[in-house]
């Protein structure tokens, strides 16, 4: 299991442009570029609700901030994004042993489905789950355990590979062995203070 954002793909200038997209059609201020890394990584929900915090807008401003969220995500979906050096060498390498192999993200489901195809990293990959695929999302073991059921490995045997803490304590709880990338996203936090079986550069080192 797999990670995208700050995992696979580098989709931090992604998330900005749409959000300031968004916040300006509110007639709302830009937020940081530092902010957004921030954020990221538990859910679309949570981040347009950070951002509109952020910035000082009312809760009730949600309801059409999630609506222009979709419109612009859609249109500019992988435009500013990029896939993370040693990622695509990984993955083939990855392919190779013949195991299943899903990716497993908090961003909608069409969303990161769209993105893998467009970046091609679509054909490694067994199944894609969401952050809308399932009643709750990472850090939760729910989306990781359900993983496991679709690919029809024991969470014991079934590594999930990430970039920051929701990754690592949804493993946890799942009872699965986790590889953190140190290259990510984490909250603005040391990755490598983050417990898991495996800190490393670059995806292409997770064998080996």
């Amino acid at each position: 299991m797999i990670d995208l954002d700050g995992t696979l793909v580098d989709t931090l200038g992604d998330f900005v442009a749409v959000l300031n997209q968004v916040l300006s059609d509110l007639s709302l201020p830009a937020v940081r570029r530092e902010f957004v890394e921030h954020t990221i990584g538990q859910g679309s929900e949570h981040l347009i609700r950070s951002v509109l915090a952020e910035v000082g807008a009312p809760p009730a401003q949600y309801d059409p901030a999630w609506t222009l969220y979709q419109h612009h995500y859609e249109r500019l979906n992988g435009l500013h994004a990029a896939v993370f050096p040693g990622v695509m060498e990984g993955l083939v390498a990855l392919r190779a042993l013949g195991l299943p192999m899903a990716c497993l993200t908090n961003k909608p489901a069409a969303f990161a489905r769209e993105l893998l195809k467009r970046k091609g990293l679509d054909r490694f990959f067994d199944r894609v789950f969401g952050g809308d695929d399932f009643e709750r999302k990472k850090p939760d073991p729910l989306p990781l355990l359900k993983t496991c059921e679709a690919l029809g490995s024991a969470s014991s045997t079934t590594w999930m590979v990430g970039d920051s803490s929701n990754d690592a304590r949804a493993a946890h709880a799942a009872g699965c062995p986790v590889a953190l990338v140190r290259y990510g996203y984490n909250h603005g936090q040391p990755i490598d203070e983050v417990p898991a079986q495996r800190h490393i550069d670059r995806l292409d080192q997770l064998i080996g």
